[in-house]
């Protein structure tokens, strides 16, 4: 994901060098690597079920490292698209969430996927200083080089570090499922939720076409745009956090969806229509990382509480596929935008995806607060399958259970202020 975002600062500044240059073709250079993750990460993760983790994971690095040899390579810009199109069908993300459960305890996977969540987070963090910093050092060429040894490097990591699990088994809490597509895309909450993580990164992608150029424009040197990206992450990071503690905890969450939302689309119009000055667009940039940090954080905790008993890994690959395709078309609308209409009319883009995001969460019911339970049943015969059901749902607290004999547990959701578990516990013994 680093190497994936390091280019987003600084292949703006540097396209106009390739033979084929045009700002569509730009855009698109941008935002292709979100085309093929957004059509690979599902099938990717139900392949991993079929011939194993690793075998996958090492195929996508090898994808990653091809289109990133590709794209160091490219003296045009049509094989600059071809080459982030390789990076991004390197789309391992489902695979790796697949294999971490396969080697963590129930106990802890929510953590070990709450840390994968960080990494990605931070890697986009560290790619708007890095970008900046290594395209003044090495160039553009150089940064997709190092992306290469990137997946290289991953590959060690996978072969010396990781270890291979004794058993791959299917995590319906982590990873997806084929016949719960339907379920999941015909669930209008999670559609919302889905749309929100696609506008979000439509905006974002879609900012990335121009703003290195903005920044340029009021006299910033290129390799010196880390010393206005730094400081907003910074503070970004430390704004967002009173909001999620706001959404999360004082049961706020519609009220910070709806003002972050019109946060964003204002910043972007601020971007348009105000002069432009540095320490106004370090302002609006603030505004903009802290609404996207935020975003980030609170939309998955809602689809994690949306989605049906045992549909959350399903669930959650729908909405990764919705953030890629979002980063496609941020990178292609934005370049359009900026052909024919000019640099301005790509935060006109950007104002009116959050605008429409806006008027989307403004018909989202939030999911009430019912908290995920695996409870472990052991080995059953299917006809136990009825009566076990019948006897959890039975259990004050227990709204939701579906029981996966494959994993040999109940997936649950339940209400942790009235949740008799003592009782819960007899009930899967039979008692």
């Amino acid at each position: 994901m680093l190497g994936l975002f390091m280019v987003l600062p600084v292949f703006a500044l540097y396209a106009h060098d390739l033979t084929g240059a045009t700002p569509l073709l730009v855009g698109l250079a941008i935002g292709a690597y979100g085309l093929t993750q957004a059509l690979l990460q599902i099938p990717f993760g139900l392949l991993s079920d079929r011939i194993g983790r690793k075998p996958v994971i090492y195929a996508g690095l090898v994808l990653f490292a091809v289109g990133s040899v590709v794209a160091a390579l490219a003296d045009s810009i049509q094989w600059v698209i071809i080459g982030r199109a390789l990076q991004g069908s390197g789309a391992v993300a489902a695979a790796v969430i697949a294999l971490t459960a396969d080697l963590t305890r129930e106990s802890v996977r929510t953590r070990a996927m709450a840390a994968i969540g960080i990494s990605v987070a931070l890697s986009f963090a560290a790619a708007l200083v890095l970008g900046p910093v290594l395209g003044g050092l090495i160039g553009v060429s150089g940064i997709f080089w190092l992306t290469g040894g990137f997946a290289l490097f991953g590959m060690w990591l996978l072969a010396k570090v990781v270890p291979t699990p004794a058993r791959s088994a299917m995590h319906r809490d982590s990873q997806p499922v084929l016949d719960q597509l339907g379920g999941v895309l015909a669930d209008r909450t999670l559609l919302r939720l889905d749309a929100g993580i696609f506008l979000l990164h439509l905006t974002m992608v879609s900012l990335f076409v121009v703003l290195p150029l903005t920044l340029a424009d009021v006299g910033l040197p290129a390799a010196r745009h880390w010393q206005v990206y730094l400081p907003v992450v910074l503070a970004a990071i430390a704004l967002m956090v009173p909001f999620v503690i706001v959404a999360e905890r004082a049961g706020r969450v519609r009220s910070v969806l709806l003002g972050s939302a019109g946060a964003l689309s204002l910043a972007l119009l601020g971007f348009a229509l105000m002069p432009a000055d540095l320490w106004v667009l370090i302002g609006l940039l603030t505004v903009m990382f802290t609404v996207f940090n935020l975003l980030e954080a609170v939309l998955p905790s809602l689809v994690s509480k949306a989605a049906a008993a045992g549909a959350k890994g399903t669930a959650m690959g729908v909405f990764a596929s919705s953030q890629f395709f979002g980063a496609f078309l941020g990178g292609l609308l934005g370049g359009l935008a900026h052909e024919r209409f000019g640099p301005t009319a790509v935060y006109f883009v950007g104002a009116g995806a959050a605008f429409v995001w806006l008027m989307v969460a403004a018909t989202l019911r939030p999911p009430g607060q019912l908290a995920r339970h695996l409870l472990p049943v052991g080995e059953l015969p299917a006809a136990a399958l009825p009566g076990l059901r019948e006897r959890l749902l039975a259990v004050p607290g227990v709204e939701e259970a579906v029981i996966a004999l494959d994993e040999g547990v109940a997936h649950l959701k339940v209400d942790n202020r009235r949740v008799d578990w003592a009782r819960l516990t007899a009930a899967a013994a039979g008692a």
